[in-house]
C-alpha cells in the first residue's frame, strides 16, 4: 500500500499527558522527522493544547498543518478564545486547524460544576459568535447562553475548525456550517454509514458544495505481546464507552468490544486497518500511539518514521 493509494493526510496525536512545552516541542520534532503532513495536541489536564502549539511558532516548517483535537468550549468565551486562537495563528503563520467540541457532561458539571444544558445549542451559539472572530470579522451575536459583540485587533488568516461531532444534529450542524469533522472513538463502519449520510444532509440543507474533512482518530501498537497491548486498548476504550455520545456512536461499528477498534499487531495489519479508515471516507487520519511497554512503543514509532520516510 502506497501513500498515493492511501490518499489521506496523518496527523500525530500528540497524546493527553504532554506536561511540558518541551514534550510538546519534541513530539512536534518526531513529527517533522518522521514527516508527517499535521501535527495535533491532545487537549486534557496538560498544557493547554493552544497556547503549546503557538510556542512552537515557526520552528517545524517541515508541518504543513498544526491543530488541536479539542478544545472543550465550556468554561470558555468565544471573544477571550478568539483572540488566544487568532494570535496562536498569527504566530504559525496560518497553518492552524482548531478543533473544538462542546466536551462531556461529567467534565462541565464534574470538573468545571456548570450546567450541561441544551449542549447543541451551547455549541451552535458559540461557533455562531466564533466564527466571524477567526476570520477577523466583527461578531455581533446574542443568544440564549451566549453573546458576542467585538471585533478583534490581531493579523491572522483565517482559522478552519473542525468539530467534534457525534450527535446526528451536531454532525448535520458540522455539515453545514464548518470544514468537517474531528472524530475520537469511531471505526470505518460508523464513519461510513453514520456519520457521512448526517455531515452530507446537513451540507445538502445549507446547500453547500465541496469536500467536508472527516478526520478519524486511530490508536495503534505494533508488537509481539498482543494480548498486553489489548489490556491497554480495553482500558481506554472503557473510558469512551463511558461517554454516552461515545457509546451510541460505537453502536454503529457492530464490535462486542469496542478496543477492538485499536490496531495491534504487526505493522501490515495496522497498515490493512488503516486503508479500511479511508475507503470508508476518511480524508485525515490522526495516529495515536498506544502502546502498553517501551519495546512496542519504540516499535511502534519506528514503523511509521520508517514508512513515512
Amino acid at each position: 500500500m502506497t501513500n498515493d493509494r492511501f490518499g489521506i493526510r496523518w496527523g500525530l496525536a500528540g497524546g493527553t499527558t504532554l506536561a511540558s512545552i518541551d514534550e510538546a516541542r519534541n513530539a512536534a520534532r518526531f513529527a517533522e522527522k518522521a514527516r508527517f503532513d499535521s501535527f495535533w495536541i491532545s487537549h486534557a489536564m496538560g498544557v493547554d493544547s493552544v497556547a503549546a502549539l503557538a510556542c512552537l511558532g515557526g520552528d517545524f516548517p517541515g508541518l504543513g498543518e498544526v491543530g488541536t483535537s479539542v478544545v472543550p468550549l465550556y468554561g470558555r468565551h468565544p471573544v477571550g478564545f478568539a483572540q488566544l486562537v487568532r494570535t496562536a495563528q498569527n504566530a504559525l503563520g496560518g497553518r492552524f486547524t482548531l478543533g473544538i467540541g462542546a466536551a462531556s457532561k461529567s467534565h462541565v458539571e464534574g470538573v468545571l460544576g456548570l450546567s450541561w444544558d441544551k449542549p447543541f445549542s451551547y455549541t451552535r451559539e458559540f461557533i455562531e459568535a466564533l466564527e466571524p472572530l477567526l476570520a477577523g470579522e466583527q461578531a455581533d451575536t446574542d443568544g440564549e447562553q451566549i453573546s458576542a459583540h467585538a471585533t478583534l485587533g490581531i493579523e491572522a488568516h483565517p482559522t478552519p475548525i473542525l468539530l467534534a461531532a457525534l450527535g446526528p444534529r451536531m454532525l448535520r450542524f458540522a455539515g453545514g456550517r464548518l470544514q468537517g469533522v474531528t472524530l475520537g472513538q469511531c471505526g470505518p463502519r460508523t464513519i461510513s454509514s453514520y456519520i457521512l449520510p448526517n455531515l452530507r444532509a446537513g451540507a445538502e440543507s445549507a446547500n453547500r458544495s465541496g469536500d467536508l474533512r472527516v478526520m478519524a482518530l486511530v490508536r495503534i501498537c505494533v508488537t509481539d505481546d498482543v494480548a498486553g497491548a489489548k489490556v491497554l486498548a480495553r482500558e481506554i476504550s472503557a473510558h469512551y464507552q463511558a461517554n454516552p455520545s461515545y457509546a451510541n456512536a460505537s453502536r454503529h461499528e457492530g464490535l462486542e468490544d469496542a478496543s477492538d477498534l485499536h490496531l495491534i499487531g504487526s505493522w501490515q495489519h495496522v497498515l490493512d486497518g488503516l486503508a479500511e479508515y479511508a475507503k470508508a471516507g476518511a480524508t485525515d487520519l490522526r495516529i495515536q500511539v498506544a502502546a502498553h511497554d517501551d519495546t512496542s512503543r519504540k516499535a511502534t514509532y519506528d514503523a511509521l518514521a520508517d514508512y513515512l520516510s
